[in-house]
């Protein structure tokens, strides 16, 4: 990684290498996760269905467009980490170690595709997503240092718990993943573009090709979903797309609703900013997913104003401890549950698939 063109950076101590590591260590359920699968059932995949499209994708992401993309440069402004507003930093930095964290278990779960499998097709494409997610797990550290604080990845690798998912669950999850971080990449380079003034660090410059490679990434899992159609014709997987869309959408509400001053700082409402990022993620999840939640049901803000509130409440008992806090605890769990159970019964558009699933970015 190149040296910052400048800029008034706090001490990187071992002290905050160890906090920030310890935040992303942390296991918790809207932290990113690191997952692990049937690497023997993903090595069977056979992508002859999708040839053609799989052939130029993979090309695509041998030529390697963003290459030289991760790179500091003159257009890396100066930050004065100290003079910024306490809640800011403090809210920055966690979107920072969240992001990190996210890019780096992609990393971790792509590298173990490629090292476990045998399968040539699927080995070269593994072999550059976890090229890619290194790349962005780095850029996002090195934002870090300059703050004073850094995420020991290789420390990360080892302490973090992974949750084990069968393969076709980790196409939902990381196909969602994949084209949610695109919708909200390009969502806030666009704003920044037409509002400049709100463009509070420089790392938000990067974010337009950066965001097209995780398009890349969400275009590989649409052609594996599409080798096999039961993927999404069948009722119980409709029910599981039904599922992790609704847990993905509710989840980055409560992600987004507990960095107030991150938005503010942007200049963005969150309750648009996510709306609309949904939107993009639901337009282009069409490829593949054949239901589409409805997010303009007269149930869905009210639902995920309910979500978010139960997750206060369960930070709250954390917080108090004892038998008190305990309660406080469970009273959360269940109103969480009671506000997802509005959202998944709320009922869900359906289309029929396209033939030609591959998209590109037009946002």
């Amino acid at each position: 990684m190149n040296a910052p063109a400048g800029g008034l950076s706090p001490a990187l101590t071992p002290e905050a290498v160890a906090d920030t590591t310890a935040m992303a260590t942390e296991t918790h359920i809207l932290n990113p996760r690191f997952y692990t699968t049937d690497f023997d059932e993903l090595d069977r995949v056979d992508v002859t269905p999708v040839r053609k499209d799989w052939d130029a994708l993979i090309a695509e992401m041998k030529a390697d467009p963003n290459k030289a993309h991760f790179k500091k440069t003159e257009a890396w402004d100066r930050i004065d980490w100290d003079g910024m507003d306490p809640a800011l930093r403090v809210e920055f930095i966690d979107f920072l170690v969240s992001s990190c964290t996210a890019e780096f278990s992609g990393c971790v779960l792509y590298k173990e595709m490629k090292r476990r499998g045998s399968n040539p097709d699927i080995r070269e494409l593994f072999n550059y997503m976890a090229r890619d997610e290194a790349r962005h797990a780095g850029f996002i550290n090195d934002a870090l240092r300059e703050a004073g604080v850094a995420v020991n990845l290789g420390f990360l690798t080892k302490a973090k718990k992974y949750t084990y998912f069968r393969p076709k669950f980790i196409y939902y999850a990381t196909y969602l993943s994949e084209k949610i971080g695109y919708a909200r990449y390009i969502t806030i380079y666009r704003h920044l573009e037409a509002n400049p003034e709100h463009r509070f660090h420089p790392i938000f410059k990067w974010f337009k090709e950066w965001c097209n490679d995780e398009f890349r990434h969400g275009e590989a899992f649409a052609l594996l979903m599409k080798t096999d159609p039961k993927l999404t014709d069948t009722t119980v997987n409709r029910l599981w797309i039904r599922f992790f869309l609704t847990a993905v959408y509710s989840t980055m509400w409560v992600r987004d609703h507990a960095r107030p001053e991150f938005h503010k700082a942007l200049g963005v409402d969150i309750d648009w900013y996510d709306q609309e990022v949904y939107r993009k993620t639901s337009e282009i999840a069409r490829q593949i997913f054949p239901v589409e939640l409805d997010i303009d049901h007269p149930r869905w803000k009210p639902a995920l104003r309910r979500m978010n509130e139960a997750f206060l409440r369960i930070d709250r008992g954390t917080r108090r401890g004892g038998i008190a806090g305990r309660l406080e605890k469970a009273l959360g769990g269940a109103q969480a549950l009671a506000a997802f159970v509005s959202l998944y019964t709320i009922p869900v558009r359906t289309h029929t698939l396209p033939e030609n699933v591959r998209l590109e970015p037009s946002y």
